[in-house]
């Protein structure tokens, strides 16, 4: 068929014939050449196309895409479903094992689910889920501490300076996370509170001397009185009072004082001291004396006892004798008393001459004689029995005499 009543080649140019056998191969060439590099200038002008980047990316998966690039329609991911679950498990196992925490054995876990308390945890391995729950841990066995110090106005309107340290410790960390919002702040102000409150009701004197127990034992209580309301889990172990100073223009009379209660309260430890020491000693020889006199009270009265059952057994003697029983008694009594005495009086057989006799001469010359190697017999001058016994050489001459010479002897002692 003919356009224009002639042979029109379809590859050709309009306006052209048919071109010959040898041209029409490198006219195609060339018209092909110019179609490809227009594609190509279009394809870079052009923004890229998607679906032959998800090709490419399968490819990279281990899918395959299309050899060329240039076709219509991309192939399905058939990989795709069998990597899913894979990733799925994978992610699953990393979000099971990051939950795993440990708390330690002196902390205590407190567990909050979307910033809500949930539970407190104990010591040990344990799990929470990842980016639900968060655990924040509380060492419950620390003890710490806080200081407070400052000037501060007392009873008597003077200025003091007092520091003063408080220790405590966390009961419940829940209270301690939840119920103020710093519970470490708080109790530094409530202790700064207790204490200007303790030292506002004492006067200086007594706060810088004999009053520091009393100010640590009422901040104390003032304290615990303050936090209750608060309930912020904190446990108060211990206040220390460490120090109160005067100002300084005060402080060299402040200083002296002090001194001087130091001294009297030393002075009356030395008299305790002394006290408890000499109380013993006095105890002991108040039940020596005690004990002495009850010896005594009985001696006089075994004594007494002795003498009136022995003048018992002589009544029936003085009954039927009466002057022999006076006569013995008097030689008995003559007997004590003179044995008492560094003298002896001899009564002499006839007349009322008494004889007094050296006593402690002869005795002193009687243990020379004996310290003598060779003592000399012969100038012992008086009786065995006198030398010996000298109340008993009188009744030895008064046992000799008949009974006038008792009359005599009697009526000499009288006169």
């Amino acid at each position: 068929m003919s356009l224009n009543g002639s042979d029109q080649d379809p590859w050709a140019k309009p306006g052209q014939s048919q071109p010959d056998n040898n041209t029409s191969k490198d006219d195609k060439k060339s018209d092909w050449t110019s179609n490809s590099g227009n594609k190509q200038r279009n394809q870079e002008q052009s923004p890229p196309d998607i679906e032959e980047i998800f090709n490419n990316l399968l490819k990279k998966l281990g899918g395959k895409g299309t050899g060329n690039g240039n076709t219509s329609k991309a192939p399905k991911p058939a990989n795709l479903g069998k990597l899913l679950p894979l990733a799925v498990v994978i992610g699953a196992v990393v979000w099971g094992l990051s939950g795993l925490y440990t708390v330690k054995e002196a902390e205590r876990g407190v567990v909050t689910r979307f910033g809500k308390l949930h539970s407190i945890v104990q010591p040990g391995l344990n799990w929470k889920p990842t980016f639900i729950d968060q655990v924040t841990a509380v060492n419950v066995e620390k003890v710490q501490e806080l200081k407070t110090q400052g000037a501060m106005l007392t009873q008597d309107e003077n200025m003091v300076k007092v520091e003063m340290t408080v220790q405590y410790r966390i009961q419940d960390p829940a209270k301690y996370l939840f119920s103020v919002t710093n519970a470490d702040d708080s109790l530094n102000q409530a202790t700064d509170s207790a204490l200007r409150y303790v030292i506002g009701h004492m006067s200086m004197d007594n706060i810088l001397t004999t009053g520091r127990a009393i100010v640590r034992e009422e901040t104390w209580k003032a304290l615990n009185d303050i936090i209750k309301p608060y309930d912020m889990g904190l446990e108060v172990i211990d206040v220390n009072f460490q120090s109160a100073r005067p100002p300084e223009e005060v402080k060299d009379a402040f200083d002296d004082a002090i001194k001087a209660q130091e001294d009297e309260q030393r002075y009356i430890r030395e008299a305790e001291a002394y006290a408890r020491e000499q109380e013993p000693i006095a105890r002991g020889d108040a039940q020596r004396i005690v004990e002495a006199a009850t010896a005594y009270k009985d001696q006089v009265v075994l004594n007494a006892q002795g003498e009136v059952e022995r003048f018992r057994r002589l009544l029936p003697e003085f009954k039927a004798a009466p002057e022999l029983l006076r006569e013995r008694l008097y030689i008995q009594s003559m007997e004590q008393v003179m044995a008492k005495t560094p003298k002896i009086m001899m009564d002499g057989s006839t007349g009322n001459n008494l004889t007094v006799l050296p006593l402690e001469q002869i005795l002193g010359n009687n243990a020379a004689a004996k310290a003598e190697p060779t003592p000399n017999k012969e100038n012992n001058t008086l009786p065995r029995n006198l030398t010996t016994n000298p109340a008993r050489a009188v009744l030895n001459n008064t046992t000799e005499n008949n009974n006038a010479v008792r009359s005599d002897i009697r009526q000499g002692r009288f006169n």
